[in-house]
């Protein structure tokens, strides 16, 4: 079975509320879960206490058993000192898309243009 810790949605609209969960990867994201390891409450201050609680040995167990965090729980379990930091490369992300560049490009032909005459 593979396992995953995940975020459980909850909360009213625009008021979400997360549980943090030990769950089968197959089941859906507020489905069924086989034990509830903390709670996440994005609404509240990040240098907040409240804001992230997970019991710790819990997690520590799954992770033992082979469960994969999903990405956000991993940031968590990193800021909590659980995992060590991984390196995250993306350098796509700050290229910009195919009609920028040939606004760009249009632009600076525009801007030579009248620097030639």
């Amino acid at each position: 079975m593979a396992m995953k810790i995940r975020l459980a949605r909850g909360g009213s609209k625009k008021r979400p509320h997360y549980s943090i969960v030990a769950s089968d990867s197959r089941m859906p994201r507020d489905g069924r879960f086989i034990e509830k390891l903390g709670t996440y409450n994005p609404l509240l201050a990040k240098d907040s206490e409240e804001r992230v609680k997970m019991d710790m040995e819990r997690v520590q167990y799954w992770l033992g058993q082979g469960a994969q965090p999903t990405d956000r729980i991993a940031r968590m379990l990193e800021a909590a000192g659980v995992r060590e930091k991984a390196v995250r490369n993306n350098p796509k992300s700050a290229e910009p898309g195919k009609r920028a560049k040939e606004r760009a490009a249009a632009k600076a032909a525009k801007a030579a243009a009248p620097a030639e005459e």
